[in-house]
Order: C-alpha cells, then structure tokens, then sequence
C-alpha cells in the first residue's frame, strides 16, 4: 500500500459544538461515505482496518500553518526563570516552518493561541431552549432551559487538517468532496442549528522537514500505541479517555453511547524500541464483532494518528 500525507485547509463559517478531533472526524467521513456512495463501499474500505491497514487517518484540525506541541517534560523545555514558566505553557503551537528543527530550537519557536489563529478563540456557553408543544414555553425537566459549550473563532478563521491516504484504495479528489459534504451539513454537536460550517479551501500533498538526527514520532491525533514497540520509559504522552457517542442515525438510538476508550492524547512523543525508521502514521485501528457498540457492532475507532518526526535529545542523568 502507498500511503500520502496530505493537507486540507478549512475556512470555518460557524462556531463549532464539537472540537475538530481526529478521530471524531475520521467517524463523520465515515458516514458521509456511506450516505455518498452506499454501506458496501465503507465495508470495503474497512476492510483490514483493524489488522494495521487504513484506508484513511486524520488529524486534528490546528491553526493554520501551526503543529501542536510535543508532550514534554518541563526538563527538556528550553530554560525560563519561575516566572515565566506560566505563560511559557500557554505557548502551545509550532510553526510548520520548524518542523525538523533541533529539539530546543524547536520547542523555543512554541507561540500561543493569539499568534496561531490571529485571534485567539472564545470558548463560551450558549443558552438552548426546549419548546413544550402542548403550552408553547418552556417549563420545568426537559424542557428547562440550558446551555451548551461552544468554540467561537475569527470570521473565515483557517484550519488545518492532515490526512494520510491510502492512494490505492481512495483519491485525494474523493475525501476532499466528503470533506466539503461534511462542511456544508455541519461538524458534530448541533450540526441542525448551524454549527461546524466550513468549506475546504485548498487540499494537497504535504511533507516535512525532517532532521538526519530524527529518532521519534510526533503524533498529530490521539491514538492507540499500545503493543506498537515503542520504548515507555523513553516516549511521552498525556492520558485522554475518549468518552464515544454515535452520530448521524444511531444518535437518535436507545442507547446512541460506545465503549470507552484509552489513548494517548495529540503532541505525543514515542521513541521506537528498535531502529527508527520514517512512517506517515502509529496506531491501531479497534473495533468490529461489536467490541465498541451493541447499536452498531461493525463500529470501529480510529486509533492511528498522522506523524511527524522529531529528533530528541539524550536525557541528563
């Protein structure tokens, strides 16, 4: 199989309900190939999907022209006196113009949310209310007002997107149409009421800079290292549960909830414990034989993440 990295560039249009998560988005992709071009064609491409052979992983969706932050120990960040070690965390973005970078000079190119996006996002509550058809208000239990979180951002603010391809088994030209079918029905939570608009304004094979002196991953989405020969005493990762729920039809279900689920978060840094070698991505994929759902047991979850390399250093002792 050949697999690509490519690059999708988003202009969001609305606040978003749901963050722009890898694998909450692999999920949607998934359902808009179905509704697109029939359940057959995703069993196909599901095919070997959780023996090590993806037709598709993606990222998270970043600050255009930015990369998340490798998950670090504050030992191995550049030095800073107590007093900045606050504001040094909020700086949580490497420019893509880094990447291949030595270790302390790439961590020292970090820049924080205003520099990244141009304008910081707001993450803020917007009140909802339910209807009682009967009276025409609302009232008390489920029809009492409430509020849901949601993630404002700059008018045409652009994201970016990374996604490998299995180019034998699906186009570039494909996954950006789905991409922009999703777009135009919405990302995630509320997509009904107007939230996750966006059109895809540019997509296209990408590569990195890579240094000669490379020995680790960089993951770009959470996945699932587990099992996968990485080196625990030498790899870093923050712990993310991933609490799954159906979208689209199932929804609207009895029982729309997954099993949950335990990843390594976006920014994880893994040192293989034998000889490194360039890959475009890590992971499993899991699921299937109703492992993760009882509404859908054919349900899988993308446990692979796109990667970059980093070159790290020797520890102190």
């Amino acid at each position: 199989m050949a697999h690509a990295l490519h690059r999708a560039t988003l202009t969001l249009h609305t606040p978003l309900g749901t963050p722009l998560a890898g694998d909450t988005l692999f999920g949607q992709l998934c359902w808009a190939l179905r509704e697109a071009q029939g359940e057959a064609v995703l069993t196909r491409q599901l095919e070997g999907y959780t023996e090590g052979q993806p037709w598709l992983v993606v990222s998270d969706g970043f600050p255009a022209s930015h990369l998340p932050k490798p998950t670090l120990p504050q030992h191995l960040e550049p030095q800073a006196d107590a007093t900045k070690r606050k504001e040094a965390k909020k700086r949580r973005w490497i420019p893509t113009a880094e990447t291949g970078q030595p270790l302390q000079a790439l961590l020292a190119s970090a820049v924080d949310d205003a520099t990244a996006y141009g304008k910081a996002p707001l993450r803020d509550v917007q009140p909802h209310n339910t209807l009682n058809r009967l009276t025409g208000t609302t009232g008390e239990g489920e029809f009492a007002p409430y509020t849901m979180p949601q993630t404002f951002y700059a008018q045409g603010q652009r994201i970016d997107v990374y996604l490998v391809l299995d180019d034998e088994r699906v186009s570039a030209d494909e996954i950006q149409h789905l991409l922009a079918a999703i777009g135009a029905g919405g990302f995630g939570r509320d997509a009904s009421i107007g939230l996750g608009k966006f059109s895809v304004e540019q997509f296209e094979p990408v590569s990195f800079a890579a240094s000669a002196k490379a020995n680790a991953f960089w993951s770009l989405a959470p996945c699932l290292p587990q099992g996968q020969g990485f080196d625990g005493k030498q790899s870093y990762w923050r712990v993310l549960t991933r609490f799954g729920r159906h979208g689209n039809a199932h929804a609207l279900a009895g029982n729309p909830f997954k099993t949950p689920i335990l990843m390594a978060a976006t920014g994880a840094v893994f040192v293989p414990e034998g000889v490194y070698g360039p890959r475009q991505f890590i992971g499993q994929g899991l699921g299937g034989g109703g492992t993760l759902s009882k509404a859908e047991p054919a349900t899988v979850h993308q446990g692979y993440a796109p990667v970059l390399s980093i070159a790290m250093e020797p520890t102190q002792s």
